[in-house]
């Protein structure tokens, strides 16, 4: 009978990693780092509870870290089989995993130059070399159409919503002849958003694993549009700057589009914006080879020229222009990586400015657990930085009208699609009040069974009838 084990995103909203296992043969649902707090982390050195030799296939949901940043450590123990992903996936993690594997190095550099780590000779999770060795093993499959990986597994992905080439993954597994249908929702992407479309109704299903990461909590119903212009101009006004701890992948391209709206209609003052992630840079630019993807107000506008780009607009490449930016002491606005400020250039930045009152941290999105993000949030007074304390003076303030993920009326909106209600749901990706919070109202609402997975938890899928 096959078998599904949650490997990762279950207790937590990081390190999605889902196995599959049925006639024989293993398959594994998307492999993400942990990131969070120190235990999280710690999960990402530890050997997996299965040898990465047996696993014979990935599929991946979406390019972000915390679904595909494992997988240069899977190769580095052992994995030799293949990786499947949609074109736009597979670009975007030829932006991201050297991206992450260079942080790694960088960091571990940077703890044994200052002393800070507890070992002698502090090591990356993995290198630059084995991201290039993770890349050359993606082969790209069709959006939409079902792929054959093997007699016992075909795949279809259908879009999330939620980044470029975010797929909601549908799984079929043949055992004896009998189907069960499992499908993997990724990450759900928010409704009538800018650029992207909305997310797909999910398919008929036996299985569902459905993420929950707002499962406990609605977005903000007022304009992030006027959230955004009270928050520019009142800084501006003072004197300070506005760094803003943005993914490179989706909420970047998400403020860009916003700056850009807000200053066609004069209701900021045009500042310099500086977008310090070469991985933003990168993944901008590759925007404009996926224009299917945006829906057709963007389309539309994007004939008239980029929606993206700002009057000031600055794009940062080299660690050189970097530290430039550090030296400005008039109002400006810096969208750097990480989102969560859990380490890049970003980290610079908030040790120059949390410092000065004058300042604002704008935190555009969701705050994991034992992040820096989450303690800036939380009213923290001091934020260890490269082993030091830096004291938090600047106006934090965060804005959940940018996340995207989906808030729990569109996670429950997003289920209520299903033709038929699935046998078993399991909720993932979400902290446990979150996942527990939706998991009573799918009940509720739908009269479910829905259960909150467990961290290596391993269920049986029953086959049909």
């Amino acid at each position: 009978m096959a078998t599904l084990t949650f490997l990762g995103a279950a207790g937590s909203v990081t390190g999605s990693k889902h196995l599959v296992e049925a006639g024989g043969k293993k398959l594994l649902m998307d492999c993400g780092l942990f990131q969070g707090g120190k235990e999280l982390r710690l999960r990402n050195w530890d050997p997996l509870p299965i040898d990465p030799a047996t696993i014979d296939w990935i599929v991946l949901s979406h390019a972000h870290i915390d679904h595909t940043g494992y997988l240069p450590r899977l190769l580095r123990d052992g994995f030799r089989g293949t990786i499947y992903a949609n074109s736009a996936t597979r670009d975007l993690c030829g932006i991201l995993l050297p991206d992450s594997a260079r942080i790694q190095e960088e960091d571990a550099e940077h703890a044994a130059y200052k002393g800070f780590s507890k070992h002698e000779n502090p090591q990356p999770l993995y290198t630059v070399e084995e991201a290039q060795a993770a890349l050359g093993r993606i082969q790209v499959i069709p959006d939409t159409a079902a792929f054959r990986i093997s007699s016992q597994f075909s795949a279809r992905l259908l879009g999330a919503g939620h980044i470029l080439g975010s797929s909601m993954i549908e799984l079929t597994i043949t055992e004896n002849g009998k189907p069960t249908v499992v499908v993997f929702s990724g990450d759900v992407g928010r409704y009538d958003q800018p650029i992207l479309r909305d997310p797909e109704p999910p398919p008929r299903c036996d299985v569902l694993v459905c993420e929950s990461t707002y499962g406990d909590r609605e977005h903000p119903g007022d304009s992030p549009l006027d959230a955004l212009a009270e928050i520019i101009t009142r800084v501006s006004k003072r004197g300070g700057a506005i760094v803003m701890p943005a993914f490179a992948l989706g909420r970047t391209q998400l403020l860009m589009y916003y700056l850009r709206q807000l200053e066609n209609w004069d209701r900021i003052p045009t500042l310099p914006v500086y977008v310090d992630s070469p991985m933003a840079v990168s993944v901008t630019d590759l925007y404009q080879r996926y224009k299917k993807e945006f829906d057709v107000d963007f389309q539309r506008e994007a004939q008239n020229g980029d929606p993206l780009n700002c009057r000031e607009f600055h794009l940062t490449r080299s660690a050189e222009e970097s530290k430039q930016i550090n030296k400005l002491n008039a109002p400006c606005i810096i969208l750097s990586a990480s989102g969560m400020a859990t380490g890049g250039r970003v980290l610079h930045h908030l040790a120059r400015r949390l410092p000065d009152s004058r300042n604002a941290v704008l935190l555009a999105g969701f705050q994991a657990e034992g992040t820096r993000g989450r303690s800036l949030a939380e009213g923290a007074k001091t934020l260890r930085i490269h082993g030091e304390d830096v004291p938090v003076k600047a106006e934090i303030i965060p804005l959940h009208q940018f996340s995207g993920h989906a808030g729990r009326s569109e996670l429950l909106r997003w289920m209520g699609g299903l033709a038929d209600a699935p046998r078993q749901t399991y909720l993932v990706h979400g902290e446990p009040e979150a996942a527990s919070a939706l998991q009573a109202g799918i009940r509720e609402r739908f009269k479910w069974r829905a259960d909150v997975a467990a961290y290596r938890q391993k269920v049986k899928l029953t086959p049909q009838g």
